[in-house]
C-alpha cells in the first residue's frame, strides 16, 4: 500500500512534464498510477474476503504510538476498486475533454493524481491520525480542483467556501478522533472499532464525526457547497462528486457504524441528516434546468440515502448501503461524463435549450439511458438491486418509530428520484417541440469556463415555440467510451447478485444486530416489490407532471437558502473579524510585546508560582567571579533601556551577553560559553551594519506614565523567570532523559562532547529544523534587500570602477588638499596591498593598521574555523560555533575593505552554500536508511592510515559540515544584503541613506543636528 502511494507521488509529481511532452495523451500515463490500485486490490479478493488482507506498519514515533498503518478489509478493499478504477477512467476521458490549448492542464493532473492518492491513503489508513492527515490532503486538492478555472469568480468562490466547510468539519472530526484514541489508549481504527469506548466521552465523539461527515458528504444543513461546486470542469464533478470525495464522509459511517449504531446519538444523527438530505436533495433536482445541477442536487439526496443505509446499524441495511454505494459510483460517474459530452457537442448544458440530441449523439443517449436506469432502479441494473435490498431492510427494521419513520422518507425520496431522472434523460436527449432561446437565459451571475451557470440561473421569457435548439457537433468516441463503460459495468454486475453477496457480506456481518440481507434480481411478488412498481409509477407522473410541479415549486415558500445564510454568516464574521483586529492590532509594538509579557506572566507566572513548593534552601553562588558577571548584565540591561543612542544600546546589550557567556564559563560549559561569544559578535556586528541606515536616536521617548508601565511589566517578567527558574527544578516529576546523554554520547554517537553529540546525533532532528529556520531567515532578509531579484552581484576588485571609492562620502579633509593631485591623494605610495580590494576604499576611510591585522589574522581564524569542526566531538565546538568563526572572518575582511574586498574573500552565492549545507545534513539522515539503519543515525568507522594513524571517523561529521556550511551561507548572506548592498545602494544614490526613523518622526532638533554633523 504504501508503494501505491508512492506511485501517486511519483505520478503528480511528473504529471506537469508529461503534459508538457506529450499533451492531453498524459493523461493515459496518468491513469495508471489509480488503475493500479485498484488491480492491486483485485489480486487480493480472495484474501480479503477470508480475513486476511495485507497490513503494513511503519514506525513512525514509537514512544507515542505513532506509526503508518495500513489495512486493507472488505470496506477498504471496496472503496479501493471504486477509487482506483473510476479515477481511471475519468483520468482517460479527460484526454478527449480539454481542448488542445487549455491552459493549466500540467496542475490539474498533478492535483487530481495526488486527490486520487490521497483517498487511497484514507479508505486503508488503520490509523485514525493518519487517515485525517488524508482526510485534509484530499480537501486541500479537492479545493484546487474546483478552483481549477483561477480567471472565474464563480469557480473560486465554490472553491473557497468547500475548503471553509469541509476544513471546519475536519476539524470537528479531529476533536472526535482525539477523544476516541485518548479513552480507547489507542488511535489503532482496527483496535478502536473491536473495543469501542463508551459514555459520554463517546457522545460526544459521534457528534463531531457527524459534523466531519455532513460537511465532506454535502448532508444538511452544508449541503449546498456540491451544487455550487459545480462550476469546477466535469472530470472533476465526475470523480471527487460522485465516486471519490463525497464518498469519504459515507466511508467514515460505514467504518464507524458496527461500533456505535446502537448509540441512541448515532441513530438520531443518521435518520435526520439521511432523511433531510435524501427528501431535500430530490425536491430541489425537480426544478433545476442545469444538467449539472440537477445531478448536483440529485447526488445530494443519494448521499442521505446511503447514509442511512450504512448508518441503520443491521446487517441487511449495511449491505444494501454498500451495494447502493458502488451503484451510485457508476451511474452517477457515468451520468457526469455524459452531460460533459453533451456540453461539449451543444455548448450548454440547459434542458430547456436541448432537443434532438439523442438522435444525434446515440451511442451517449445510450449510455445516459443506462445510467439514468440504473439511477430510479429499474431491473436488471445494479441500482435495482441495491434499492430492493435497502427497501427490504427497511421494512424488517426492528424499531417502534423508526422503522416506518425511514421507509416512507426512503419511498417519497425514491419516488423524487425516479422524477428528476427520466427529467434529465428527456431534458438531455428528447426531442422538444418548444425550447427556450439563447437570449431568454439570463444569468444572475457569471458562468464558469465549464459552461455551466450559477444555481441562480432564471428565465427572462417563456419558451417560444419557432426557437431554435443549440446546433450539435458529433464529439469524439474518446469522450464517451468511459460513460458507457461505466453505464455497461452498472447492468453486468447487477446480472451477478449473488457474486456481490459474497464479495460484501463480510463487511456487513461485522455489524451487531440484524438477519443478513441478500442481493437478488428477483424474489418473488413481496411487498418490496409492489412498493417498488409504486415508486416507480408515482415517479412517472411525477414527471408527466412536470411543469404544473415546476410552477408550483416557484410560488411555494422556500424558506430560508442555506446558500444565502452561508453567506450572510461569512460577511458578518468578516465583519467581527475586522472590528476585533481593530481594537487588538493597534501598530504598536510595544503594545503587542506587553500584552504576550503580561499573560506570560499571569497564565504562567501565577500558576507555577502558586501551584508549586519554593525550594527550602538556595544556592546564590559558588564563586565570587559569578557575582561580578551578573552584576555587569543586569547594569548592562539597565543602561541599555536607558540609553538614548541606538549604537551606545547595542554595545550595552553586547556587554550583556558577553557577561551571560562568562557565567556559562563558570558553571563548565566552555561550548555554550564560547558559542554565546561568536553569537554576540556576529551580532554586533549586524546591528552595526543596520545602524548604518537609521538616525543615531531614539527618536520616540515614552511618556513619563507608560515609562513606569513598561517598568512594571519588566520587573514582573524578570521576576517571575526568576522564579520559575527556582521552583521548576523541584517540580520534576520523571528523570530527565539528559541522564543518559553522557553514556550515549559515547556508546552511539562515538564522541565525548556531550553538546555536540547531542546536536548531531542524539537530537540530530532538532538541529534539522534549527539550520532550516536559518536558511528560513536568511532568505527572508535577503529577499528584504533584493527586491527585484534574489541573488545580488559578487563584486570583485578588478571590476571595481576607478571613478566611484566605496565608503567615500565627504572627506574632512578636502579642505586642507586644495590644489594638490587628486590622483595623487588617492592612489598613496606603496609597494604592497594588503588586501586585495584596498585600492577600491575611499583614502579617508582606510585603515592600514586594520588592514595589516585582517590580513594576518584571516587565514588563522580559517583554520581555527576548521580545527572547532573536526575537533567538535571530543573537545569544545562544532559545526555551528566554527561556522560563526569563518562568518566574524568574513565580517573583518569586510569591514577592512569593504565590499569588493567581501567578493575577494568569499566569491560564492550564499544560497549554494545554504542548499549545500541543508542539503548535505539531510543527506547523511537519508544515507543512512539506505544501509537499514534509522534516519540520521550514525556510524562509527576506526581506520589505521599508514601516515596519520588510528582515525576515529563518526558520519555526523558529515551532518556537522552541512551546518557549518548553512551558518557561513547566513553571515555571508547578511554580508552581502545588509552591507554590500546597502553600500552600493548608497554609493549610487538609489535611496535615501539616512530614511526616517521606524517610528514615523526624524527626531527633534538635537537628533537632526547630530545627523548632520561630518
Amino acid at each position: 500500500m504504501l508503494l501505491l502511494l508512492v506511485i501517486h507521488v511519483i505520478a503528480a509529481a511528473v504529471a506537469p512534464t508529461l503534459v508538457r511532452w506529450w499533451g492531453r495523451q498524459a493523461f493515459w500515463a496518468l491513469a495508471l498510477a489509480p488503475a493500479s490500485a485498484a488491480v492491486w486490490a483485485l489480486t487480493w479478493t480472495s484474501r480479503v474476503q477470508s480475513g486476511h488482507g495485507p497490513v503494513e506498519h511503519v514506525e513512525w514515533i514509537p514512544t507515542l504510538g505513532l506509526g503508518l498503518t495500513f489495512r486493507l478489509d472488505t470496506l477498504s478493499w471496496f472503496m479501493t476498486l471504486i477509487v482506483g478504477g473510476v479515477g481511471a477512467l475519468v483520468l482517460i476521458y479527460c484526454s478527449a475533454y480539454f481542448s488542445v490549448s487549455a491552459k493549466g492542464l500540467g496542475r490539474f493532473g498533478a492535483v487530481f493524481v495526488a486527490f486520487a492518492g490521497a483517498m487511497l491513503g484514507l479508505v486503508t489508513s488503520d490509523d485514525m491520525l493518519l487517515m485525517f492527515v488524508f482526510w485534509e490532503l484530499t480537501t486541500v486538492t479537492s479545493y484546487l480542483l474546483i478552483g481549477h478555472y483561477t480567471d472565474r469568480k464563480a469557480s473560486r468562490r465554490a472553491a473557497m467556501q468547500a475548503i471553509v466547510l469541509t476544513t471546519a468539519g475536519g476539524l470537528a472530526m479531529l476533536v472526535g478522533v482525539l477523544l476516541l484514541g485518548d479513552a480507547a489508549g489507542t488511535y489503532r481504527l482496527s483496535e478502536v472499532i473491536a473495543h469501542p469506548p463508551g459514555g459520554t466521552v463517546a457522545t460526544v465523539a459521534v457528534f463531531c464525526l457527524f459534523a466531519g461527515v455532513a460537511t465532506k458528504s454535502a448532508l444538511i444543513p452544508f449541503h449546498f457547497w456540491l451544487p455550487a461546486a459545480m462550476a469546477a470542469p466535469t472530470p472533476v464533478s465526475a470523480y471527487l462528486h460522485a465516486a471519490a470525495m463525497v464518498k469519504a464522509g459515507i466511508y467514515l459511517v460505514a467504518r464507524f457504524a458496527p461500533a456505535y449504531s446502537t448509540q441512541g446519538s448515532w441513530r438520531w444523527c443518521v435518520v435526520v441528516l439521511g432523511c433531510g438530505t435524501l427528501l431535500l436533495g430530490g425536491y430541489r433536482a425537480l426544478r433545476q434546468h442545469d444538467l449539472k445541477l440537477v445531478l448536483a442536487f440529485g447526488t445530494v439526496s443519494q448521499l442521505g440515502l446511503i447514509t442511512l443505509l450504512v448508518g441503520l446499524g443491521t446487517r441487511s441495511a449495511a449491505l444494501a448501503g454498500l451495494a447502493m454505494l458502488g451503484a451510485h459510483a457508476m451511474f452517477k460517474a457515468a451520468l457526469f461524463l455524459v452531460v460533459g459530452v453533451v456540453d461539449a457537442a451543444t455548448g450548454t448544458r440547459d434542458l430547456r435549450r436541448l432537443s434532438g440530441v439523442g438522435r444525434e449523439l446515440k451511442i451517449t443517449a445510450t449510455a445516459g439511458a443506462l445510467a439514468v436506469a440504473s439511477m430510479i432502479g429499474l431491473p436488471p441494473f445494479a441500482g435495482y438491486v441495491a434499492k430492493e435490498a435497502g427497501l427490504e431492510s427497511l421494512d424488517h427494521l426492528d424499531d417502534t418509530w423508526t422503522g416506518p419513520v425511514v421507509l416512507a422518507a426512503v419511498a417519497v425520496g425514491s419516488v423524487l428520484t425516479v422524477a428528476y431522472g427520466l427529467r434529465l434523460w428527456w431534458g438531455a436527449f428528447a426531442t422538444k417541440k418548444a425550447v427556450v432561446p439563447e437570449s431568454a437565459v439570463v444569468p444572475e451571475s457569471q458562468s464558469n469556463l465549464d459552461g455551466a451557470a450559477s444555481p441562480g440561473t432564471t428565465i427572462a421569457a417563456a419558451a417560444e415555440p419557432d426557437a431554435e435548439p443549440a446546433p450539435i457537433t458529433h464529439p469524439s468516441l474518446m469522450l464517451v467510451w468511459p460513460a458507457l463503460v461505466l453505464a455497461v459495468l452498472g447492468l453486468a454486475v447487477a446480472l451477478l447478485p449473488q457474486l456481490g453477496e459474497h464479495l460484501l457480506s463480510p463487511y456487513a456481518d461485522t455489524y451487531p444486530t440484524g438477519e443478513p440481507g441478500h442481493l437478488t434480481l428477483w424474489a418473488g411478488f413481496t411487498p418490496t416489490f409492489v412498493l417498488t412498481l409504486a415508486i416507480l409509477g408515482a415517479g412517472a407522473l411525477l414527471w408527466w407532471a412536470r411543469d404544473g410541479i415546476e410552477a408550483w415549486q416557484q410560488r411555494a415558500y422556500r424558506g430560508p437558502e442555506a446558500d444565502r445564510v452561508y453567506r450572510r454568516f461569512m460577511r458578518r464574521l468578516d465583519d467581527v473579524a475586522a472590528d476585533v483586529t481593530a481594537v487588538t492590532q493597534r501598530g504598536s509594538l510595544p503594545l503587542y510585546l506587553g500584552i504576550v509579557l503580561a499573560v506570560f506572566v499571569l497564565g504562567v507566572g501565577v500558576t507555577a508560582l502558586v501551584e508549586t513548593a519554593w525550594p527550602t534552601s538556595t544556592v546564590w553562588w559558588d564563586q565570587p567571579a559569578q557575582v561580578a558577571f551578573a552584576a555587569a548584565a543586569i547594569a548592562s540591561a539597565v543602561l541599555a533601556a536607558r540609553a538614548r543612542r541606538r549604537l551606545k544600546a547595542v554595545i550595552l546589550l553586547g556587554i550583556g551577553g558577553y557577561a551571560v557567556a562568562g557565567l556559562f564559563l563558570l558553571h563548565g560549559a566552555p561550548d555554550l560559553a564560547l558559542t554565546q561569544v561568536l553569537v554576540e559578535t556576529v551580532t554586533l556586528a549586524v546591528f552595526v551594519l543596520v545602524l548604518r541606515r537609521l538616525p543615531p536616536y531614539f527618536s520616540d521617548r515614552p511618556l513619563a506614565g507608560s515609562r513606569w508601565v513598561r517598568l512594571g511589566i519588566g520587573l514582573a517578567v524578570g521576576l517571575t523567570v526568576a522564579g520559575i527558574a527556582l521552583v521548576v527544578p523541584g517540580a520534576r516529576m520523571h528523570p530527565p532523559v539528559s541522564e543518559h546523554f553522557a553514556d550515549e554520547a559515547v556508546a552511539w554517537g562515538g564522541g565525548h562532547n556531550i553538546v555536540n553529540v547531542t546536536l548531531v546525533d542524539i537530537r540530530a532532528w532538532d538541529t534539522m529544523g534549527e539550520i532550516s529556520v536559518l536558511l528560513v531567515a536568511a532568505t527572508g532578509v535577503a529577499s528584504l534587500v533584493f527586491l527585484s531579484r534574489r541573488g545580488g552581484q559578487i563584486f570583485r576588485a578588478d571590476e571595481a570602477k576607478r571613478d566611484r571609492a566605496v565608503w567615500g562620502g565627504a572627506d574632512p579633509m578636502a579642505p586642507l588638499r586644495r590644489g594638490v593631485d587628486r590622483r595623487r591623494v588617492e592612489a598613496p605610495a606603496t609597494d604592497r596591498e594588503w588586501l586585495r580590494a584596498g585600492r577600491t576604499l575611499a583614502p579617508q576611510r582606510r585603515s592600514v593598521i586594520f588592514e595589516v591585522v585582517v590580513r594576518l589574522l584571516f587565514q588563522t581564524m580559517i583554520v581555527y574555523s576548521v580545527f572547532l569542526l573536526l575537533s567538535g566531538h571530543n573537545a569544545p565546538g562544532g559545526g555551528f560555533a566554527a561556522g560563526l568563526v569563518t562568518g566574524i572572518a568574513l565580517i573583518v575582511r569586510y569591514l577592512a575593505g569593504g565590499r569588493y574586498e567581501l567578493g575577494e574573500a568569499a566569491p560564492v552565492q550564499p544560497g549554494a552554500l545554504l542548499g549545500l549545507g541543508l542539503f548535505l545534513s539531510a543527506g547523511v539522515g537519508l544515507v543512512s536508511l539506505l544501509v537499514g539503519g534509522s534516519v540520521l543515525r550514525s556510524w562509527i568507522v576506526d581506520l589505521h592510515l599508514p601516515v596519520v594513524g588510528d582515525v576515529h571517523l563518526v558520519t555526523s561529521l558529515f551532518f556537522d559540515i552541512g551546518v557549518y556550511l548553512v551558518v557561513i551561507g547566513l553571515v555571508l548572506d547578511i554580508l552581502r544584503s545588509l552591507g554590500a548592498e546597502i553600500d552600493r545602494r548608497a554609493e549610487t544614490g538609489e535611496d535615501d541613506p539616512f530614511p526616517s526613523d521606524l517610528s514615523g518622526s526624524s527626531g527633534g532638533p538635537d537628533e537632526r543636528a547630530e545627523q548632520v554633523r561630518p
